[in-house]
């Protein structure tokens, strides 16, 4: 019966990343993420998000997002997410919603899709790919940084570049 849990969980894996579409430079990191999000919500991929000029919110904590943030993001939390903040952004203004991977923001743009949103986004990788991919961050005074909240120990190996901060 373990051998046959062992080799139900491989496949799964091997299923999954021979399934997905590769969305993140990183096997490893695209196979986590086809298995954590729901994949519910319209994904962005961080080189279609650089060409976009939407509204970005970050879904992260305040301690993370005071670390660093992408720049002109909007802080809105996870735990503590109050959509009446929003109210002031139109129902079709093109809205990108990350994270430090993406699961905190998918379940941000489903409220928002339910709150009747048109035009949101989950930003596939969130922050950490961002990073990967060699974008920057700014700190809470606005000002370029290397620093990146990494969440936690197991979700840091994902964060390939930038200098990685806990607390």
């Amino acid at each position: 019966m373990k051998n046959f849990l062992i080799i139900l969980f491989i496949m799964t894996f091997i299923s999954v990343d021979i399934k997905a579409q590769r969305k993140v430079k990183s096997k490893s990191f695209n196979t986590v993420l086809n298995i954590m999000l729901n994949h519910d919500v319209k994904e962005i991929t961080v080189s279609e998000a650089q060409k976009n000029s939407a509204i970005l919110l970050d879904a992260r904590e305040k301690n993370e997002y005071d670390v660093s943030h992408i720049k002109n993001a909007v802080y809105v939390g996870y735990d503590n997410f109050n959509i009446s903040k929003l109210y002031s952004i139109p129902k079709n203004k093109e809205i990108i919603i990350y994270c430090s991977i993406g699961k905190r923001s998918e379940k941000i743009t489903e409220k928002l899709i339910k709150a009747g949103y048109t035009n949101v986004c989950n930003l596939y990788g969130g922050i950490f790919e961002w990073v990967n991919e060699g974008n920057s961050v700014v700190d809470l005074h606005n000002r370029n940084t290397n620093k990146v909240h990494a969440y936690g120990r197991f979700w840091s190996q994902f964060l390939d570049k930038g200098e990685k901060v806990y607390n």
